[in-house]
């Protein structure tokens, strides 16, 4: 009988092991971290069976981090989770997708994943022709505003997974589409402090669509391309100076000198102005103060949201004071649009900060880059 129990307690022990065994396969030793050069936002853990992102920063001074398990279908029906341990868990191949930002589409069309994006809150800022074509075609619906997303159409799409932005955690709709089963998974792309940091983010998306290796040659490019051209522009030895923003109701706006339009202008070897300041957000002054430092600046670049000389010197008299203005050297960007009016720079300008950095150089060091024509900028008429 003695002998008997023993072994009945080690049938028991080796069932119950096996069966653990079955159902936690998630838990492995072999991990692997894939580091990243610039982004601070997010991490990719890679495991046999699945990959695990964390995003830290999906936006400003966010409390909490998220973590979201991507796993391939043929794994998920042998792997459990717990999931009080994941904020979503994400099955692939991923063949319908909703994203929130005009940010999100050039990485979908660079990964030849945009046969997948099914819906978009406010399609008209969408520039891209491959993906306006979709959408004249009724493959992408129009799903509202990203604060109000139109939930019942979103839930109707049931899309895979929707790809969220937002600036504080606060939109319902996204927890109204989370708590029907379907997962949200933020990105903070727009978070980051430098242009190839944002441009990183490319390497999200490859996580989702297993594209980890054409994901990560792309970035490489892009990097290269921007780091060739930053190398160029320091050989430079002139240094003009420069002027952007604009007045809006007696305030003028303009960037601080650690955001990442300084960054730009500071890698393409230009004397901003206010290169030496620090904060978030803009800088907010008033007219007197920008006019006594950038009066003589030969260059002005993003002169906000204005579309002409007149529409400028209309929105405030004071803008024509300025040598830049008089000179007529003034560049912007809001000129370069889509088919329905969405700004291209607005939606490619974060994936591809070389072509940024190169528009840049050639207005500010034109007898570089002779052969380059500018990509978003252009000058204000």
């Amino acid at each position: 009988m003695k002998k008997l129990i023993i072994l009945l307690i080690s049938v028991l022990f080796v069932s119950c092991k096996n069966d653990k065994e079955a159902k936690q396969t998630h838990i492995s030793l072999e991990a692997e971290t894939s580091i990243l050069k610039y982004a601070k936002g997010f991490s990719i853990t890679k495991y046999k069976n699945y990959s695990i992102i964390e995003i830290t920063q999906p936006w400003p001074n966010a409390e909490k981090s998220y973590k979201y398990v991507i796993v391939p279908k043929e794994n998920a029906a042998k792997t459990s989770f717990m999931k009080n341990e994941f904020d979503g868990i994400i099955i692939t191949p991923i063949k319908k997708i909703v994203v929130t930002s005009t940010t999100h589409i050039p990485a979908l069309e660079l990964l030849n994943v945009e046969r997948t994006l099914v819906g978009f809150p406010g399609t008209d800022y969408i520039s891209s022709e491959r993906i306006r074509h979709r959408i004249e075609n009724g493959n992408i619906r129009e799903l509202g505003k990203n604060e109000s997303l139109n939930t019942e159409v979103l839930l109707e799409l049931n899309p895979d997974v929707v790809v969220g932005f937002g600036i504080d955690g606060g939109n319902r709709s996204l927890e109204t589409i989370k708590n029907s089963g379907i997962p949200v998974i933020f990105n903070g792309d727009w978070v980051e402090s430098s242009p190839l940091a944002k441009a990183e983010w490319i390497k999200f998306f490859g996580v989702l669509y297993h594209k980890e290796k054409e994901s990560d040659s792309i970035f490489n490019r892009i990097e290269k391309n921007y780091l060739e051209v930053k190398q160029l522009a320091q050989n430079t030895t002139t240094k003009p100076p420069v002027l952007s923003g604009a007045m809006h109701n007696d305030i003028w706006y303009l960037p601080n000198g650690t955001s990442t339009e300084a960054q730009l202008l500071k890698d393409a070897n230009v004397n901003y102005l206010w290169s030496d300041t620090k904060g978030s957000g803009s800088l907010k002054l008033n007219f007197e103060s920008v006019f006594v430092k950038a009066k003589e600046a030969d260059i002005w670049l993003s002169p906000s949201n204005y579309t002409s000389l007149e529409a400028l010197k209309n929105g405030n008299e004071n803008h024509a004071m300025f040598k830049a203005f008089q000179n007529k050297n003034i560049y912007t960007f809001t000129n370069t649009t889509g088919k329905t009016g969405g700004v291209l720079y607005y939606e490619l300008g974060m994936t591809r900060p070389d072509l940024v950095l190169k528009d840049i150089t050639k207005i500010c060091h034109p007898e570089l880059l002779e052969d380059y024509e500018l990509y978003f900028f252009k000058k204000l008429k």
